[in-house]
């Protein structure tokens, strides 16, 4: 029992559960700030060691590939091992390979400290973690607690990247990598102090639950035993496929292509580093505001038809990217509204399909192999965008190729049936999911 946590919680005037979810609102946040990083570096690393920007990209995209690939076994890890334990050595993980990376000289020590140390580590720090902590902390307003949480990922660009990127103009990258190494290693102390392993050991129940039923969160089963048993079962079911086809849309169109590219893209068109930063900011500013709302909406209307206006919307505007950089004034800001309100707005409606088809259960494990689509989505895009780039001269056929590709996973998500999972306790919890 964390006697901290249990003390803190009865002289609270609210629910310590929120306590919770700021927890992970800055663990996850501090993850989003170093995963961000890599697109601040793309150009200094091309200057001071003439790497190649598909080199570079290749490393980006092995990053990303082992966050989404990671993500199932962590989940099934915390369900077998515990959420603090995992969420702790994972953050040591991301303080230790972005402290090594100051040192790089060659492609591979950048392979080795942000592809697969970092890697490793943001894959434990991400979505499923939300969704686990959602469905053991939340009987109801399960979509908000998520749209919140999910939230952080584009709040951690909106604090870190301007930051970072002026760091980099006068500094240099590497103060950048010590920067988010000593962040993730403050967010330790905090995590091992007041983030318990599950609502019974503060003397709690799930925010919103009646009874005094008791759920076990702590199976003692082998880890990866139970992620491919998870898989094996998923893969039977059509909805599965259509919810991971789908998500590698997302992935390609936001990590993969904006997130990683977006900086690079706007020395294009000659705008500074800092501007291209302060514009993907603004960008998690709304998507901060788009992602909480969507958890609103999630837990009240209609996930596929959410997704559905998701995906076309965020289309039209990747469409729309190139012409945007043309227009003085208002094409950029056009941009930014539509993408930063749309950005990761899928993943509250996602999960709550995800709950509905597999139940509370399964669906983190189910979860992170939806979010094994959207990393090698994102992965992908990583590495052909700046492929295409090299090749091309510019990111115009990038930017409508993902605008096509949304457009078609907008058609696709209607298609999901989103039965409700027999084993869920009830209506209302359901409907909260």
């Amino acid at each position: 029992m964390n006697k901290f946590a249990h003390a803190l919680s009865h002289r609270l005037p609210f629910n310590y559960v929120w306590i919770i979810v700021g927890i992970i609102f800055i663990a996850l946040l501090s993850a989003a700030g170093i995963r961000a990083t890599p697109a601040i570096m793309i150009l200094p690393l091309e200057h001071e060691f003439g790497w190649s920007r598909t080199t570079i990209s290749f490393v980006i995209s092995v990053n990303i590939a082992l966050y989404g690939l990671i993500g199932p076994f962590s989940a099934a890890a915390m369900q077998s091992y515990g959420i603090r334990r995992m969420i702790l050595g994972a953050m040591g993980l991301l303080a230790i390979g972005t402290l090594l990376s100051t040192f790089m000289t060659l492609p591979w020590h950048m392979m080795l400290a942000w592809g697969v140390i970092v890697g490793a580590g943001s894959g434990v720090v991400a979505n499923t973690l939300a969704a686990t902590i959602v469905g053991r902390w939340f009987e109801t307003r399960r979509g908000l607690a998520m749209g919140i949480l999910t939230a952080s990922a584009a709040t951690g660009q909106m604090v870190f990247l301007p930051l970072m990127a002026y760091m980099v103009d006068h500094v240099g990258w590497r103060s950048v990598a010590l920067m988010v190494s000593g962040v993730a290693a403050l967010a330790i102390p905090v995590i091992a102090l007041l983030l318990p392993e599950k609502p019974a050991d503060i003397g709690m129940r799930r925010y919103g639950q009646i009874d005094d039923t008791v759920h076990s969160t702590m199976t003692g089963a082998n880890p990866f035993v139970a992620a491919i048993g998870a898989l094996k079962k998923a893969i039977r079911i059509k909805d599965f496929w259509l919810l991971f086809f789908s998500f590698f849309v997302c992935g390609m169109s936001t990590n993969g292509y904006i997130g990683a590219h977006f900086i690079a893209m706007c020395s294009d068109y000659g705008i500074l580093a800092v501007g291209g930063a302060s514009i993907l900011a603004t960008m998690g500013v709304l998507d901060l505001v788009g992602t909480t709302l969507s958890g609103w909406l999630s837990d009240r209307y209609n996930a596929r038809v959410l997704l559905f206006w998701y995906y076309g919307l965020r289309g039209i505007a990747l469409i729309f990217l190139p012409q945007a950089f043309g227009i003085s004034y208002f094409g950029l800001p056009i941009f930014a509204i539509i993408y930063g309100l749309d950005w990761i707005a899928t993943v509250p409606p996602t999960v709550r399909l995800a709950n509905d088809v597999f139940g509370r259960a399964a669906a983190p494990i189910i979860f992170g192999w939806v979010v094994v689509g959207h990393q090698l989505g994102a992965a992908s895009a990583a590495l052909l965008a700046g492929y295409m780039r090299n090749s091309l001269g510019s990111y115009t056929a990038s930017s409508m190729m993902m605008g096509v590709a949304c457009i078609i996973a907008a058609v696709m998500v209607l298609r999901i049936h989103g039965q409700r999972h027999p084993g869920d306790a009830s209506p209302e919890a359901s409907a909260a999911s």
